[in-house]
């Protein structure tokens, strides 16, 4: 079974919170998986080992108020 990236991205343009005020509330990832931000454009995400979404993406909708934009996933390629 080949191993599986899921990606979650957010605008925060039009959200509920800002990008400040949503890292004083995030949870911890637990590694390898990583929340990712782009200050500039506004935009936040967590990308996922594995085939189930953790908890956490959960708790970011309710504090953002909006399902991401992109949640995608992949087939991690093995050389």
């Amino acid at each position: 079974m080949s191993e599986v990236i899921q990606i979650f991205v957010w605008s925060l343009g039009d959200a509920k919170t800002t990008l400040e005020e949503l890292r004083e509330h995030l949870p911890d990832a637990v590694p390898p998986d990583a929340w990712i931000s782009n200050d500039a454009a506004e935009r936040f995400g967590l990308i996922s080992y594995g085939y189930t979404p953790p908890a956490d993406v959960e708790r970011v909708r309710d504090l953002i108020g909006k399902d991401p934009e992109v949640a995608e996933e992949f087939d991690v390629e093995e050389p």
